[in-house]
């Protein structure tokens, strides 16, 4: 994550990249460039305590299966992060509230084939609503990225959508992202199998204490 100096906004700017998330109390600009991904933002009023992630899911996954695979749980992890560390600097969950953005179609060549963006904003929306944490603002899917501004010490959320034709660097990036997710996924998966479907050991005879006939 790097932190620059954002002339727009004159505060500090907290970059995201995929797989990222921060916490602040800070008068900064959280941001961050949403093709398929999505973000979550998050804030406590009272205690003055904003958090933001920047997630996908490797694949396509059914609502029965969010919480209970091993897709689903990077998705799990990207939320425990954030709202965890909002929690340890104060905040509380009952006074948690929300905004979602992202789930573009930007890897499908301008199709909805992918389903991958759809399963992130469903899995963003579910998880909240299974925590009880409103969702107060959302932007969610279409055929574009965005450019998430995020004001923690406001709430403020400011979405710019690009273009149709969309930078390089965000397409490369997400492949990049998802490759790398699906890697993980496939590799965890054969270490589960490894131990739960490794054979029990072979059980020795029972030696007999009997000496041999002559």
């Amino acid at each position: 994550m790097n932190r620059v100096f954002d002339s727009q906004f004159q505060r500090d700017r907290l970059i995201l990249s995929p797989g990222e998330h921060a916490v602040s109390e800070e008068d900064v600009v959280l941001y961050t460039v949403l093709g398929s991904c999505v973000a979550v933002c998050l804030r406590d009023s009272i205690r003055g305590i904003s958090g933001m992630n920047h997630f996908m899911l490797p694949m396509p996954l059914p609502s029965s299966k969010f919480f209970s695979s091993d897709a689903g749980r990077f998705g799990l992890q990207a939320m425990e992060l954030v709202i965890n560390g909002m929690l340890k600097r104060g905040a509380t969950r009952p006074r948690l509230r929300a905004k979602v953005f992202g789930g573009g179609h930007v890897l499908s060549t301008g199709s909805r084939a992918d389903k991958v963006p759809s399963s992130n904003c469903a899995f963003a929306l579910e998880y909240l609503a299974a925590e009880g944490i409103p969702v107060l603002a959302q932007d969610l899917g279409g055929l574009r990225a965005r450019k998430v501004s995020f004001l923690a010490r406001t709430f403020e959320v400011l979405v710019h959508k690009l273009g149709a034709h969309h930078p390089p660097e965000v397409i490369a990036e997400e492949r990049a992202y998802r490759t790398s997710l699906g890697a993980e996924t496939r590799r965890e998966h054969r270490v589960s199998q490894f131990l739960f479907d490794e054979p029990a050991p072979a059980v020795a005879a029972p030696v007999s204490d009997r000496s041999p006939r002559s």
